[in-house]
């Protein structure tokens, strides 16, 4: 196995990569539903301001659906993991879904659902509530249109304009009347969108979910499912357990996921996480042991990659997704460390390189001789030789 110097917290020191894992084989259908936020690849080469614009590697990022689709994942696609809101617009993101729709019809059995939200309407005084309703009407039917499901964003705009929880129960309610298929709700806290703090009408969480359970209660039928992402397990049990009949909770919880999902005697979670994008071939695997009902062998895939998890979502957890693409580069899925709005540049190196060595801890280097290749290019543009 190759060997190569990583910085530490006590300096440079040698380290040496292990064979990755084999995991079982994915066969889908699943006892979870389980989507995978996936990101975008950048085209490096294009002319552009890089923290301006998004120019995005079309055929790269649409391989790495089919990369999902093949390990049985379903693909939740123009979510925040693929820099919706920081860097990618609605313009772009369209293209994205109407590209990643195409790319399903010769995948059986993919299941895909798309993010529509409020982003192309700038938060601001002058804002109302009217004008979210019309912008999640915007988006909700362009995706319709294409033939698409949703998952219903957490919006800023509303987050700034809302002056309680009944501007909250207004909204949804009328989106939800309108929509031709039950969405997901997502409800994405603010350590992941400080603009989205107080998000329900409160800023306490508890709170806020009484809201939110009042609308899920008030439109059962148009919800399949809520998802949230607020990092703390025990609130997501506490609302699954008053979900009613039907609608599914999808963790969000990317520290605390294999639990959630394995459940306890009064429930589980499905999952939509984003951490699924860069360990896919473990999820797979993992959700395979648990339709064999070998529950051991579940945790037993999960547990060293919840590590990697925690470190790649440490606050600010909005810059996850810098994780998520050096594990696609170190991996092979693209040929570059490169992101759209320049958000490579937002974790250190240091970081990167404790990023590298969990990522090995979990098997998840496909190709250990790439992977180190990569990382000591990285490193010597960092000055380590």
């Amino acid at each position: 196995m190759p060997t190569l110097t990583l910085p530490t917290p006590d300096g440079l020191k040698p380290f040496t990569l292990s064979a990755p894992r084999a995991f079982p084989k994915a066969t889908p259908p699943f006892p979870r539903l389980a989507l995978a936020a996936a990101h975008v690849v950048a085209d490096p080469l294009a002319e552009q301001d890089p923290w301006l614009d998004a120019k995005v590697d079309w055929d790269r990022t649409i391989a790495f659906r089919r990369h999902l689709w093949s390990l049985g994942l379903g693909v939740a696609e123009a979510m925040d993991t693929a820099q919706r809101g920081m860097g990618l617009d609605w313009t772009a993101a369209q293209e994205l879904i109407r590209r990643s729709l195409d790319a399903m019809q010769d995948m059986p059995g993919a299941v895909m659902a798309s993010g529509a939200g409020t982003d192309h309407l700038a938060p601001g005084p002058d804002v109302t509530i009217d004008d979210v309703i019309r912008a999640y009407e915007e988006q909700c039917a362009a995706i319709e249109r294409m033939g698409g499901r949703i998952i219903l964003m957490a919006s800023r705009a509303l987050a700034r304009a809302a002056r309680g929880p009944a501007d909250y129960e207004r909204v949804y309610a009328r989106i939800l009347s309108q929509v031709k298929q039950p969405v997901i709700i997502h409800w994405l806290g603010e350590m992941f969108d400080p603009a989205l703090d107080g998000y329900w009408g409160a800023a306490d969480h508890y709170k806020a979910m009484e809201t939110a359970l009042a609308v899920i209660r008030d439109s059962a039928a148009k919800v399949d499912g809520v998802k949230i992402s607020l990092l703390d397990k025990e609130k997501e049990i506490a609302m699954r357990r008053r979900l009613p009949g039907g609608v599914r909770m999808y963790t969000g919880d990317d520290f605390n996921y294999p639990e959630l999902i394995a459940g306890d005697a009064e429930g589980y979670s499905d999952a939509l996480l984003g951490i699924f994008d860069p360990i896919a071939p473990a999820v797979g695997g993992a959700l395979a042991a648990l339709s064999a009902k070998d529950l051991p062998g579940f945790h037993a895939i999960l547990a060293p990659t919840v590590p990697l998890s925690r470190h790649i979502f440490q606050a600010p957890t909005r810059f996850y997704k810098t994780g998520v693409v050096f594990m696609a580069w170190l991996n092979g899925h693209q040929g570059h460390f490169t992101m759209v709005g320049g958000q490579q540049s937002t974790r250190s190196i240091r970081h990167l390189a404790e990023l590298f060595r969990l990522a090995d801890a979990a098997g998840l280097l496909a190709d250990p001789d790439l992977a180190a290749a990569r990382m000591r290019s990285l490193l010597a543009v960092h000055g380590v030789a």
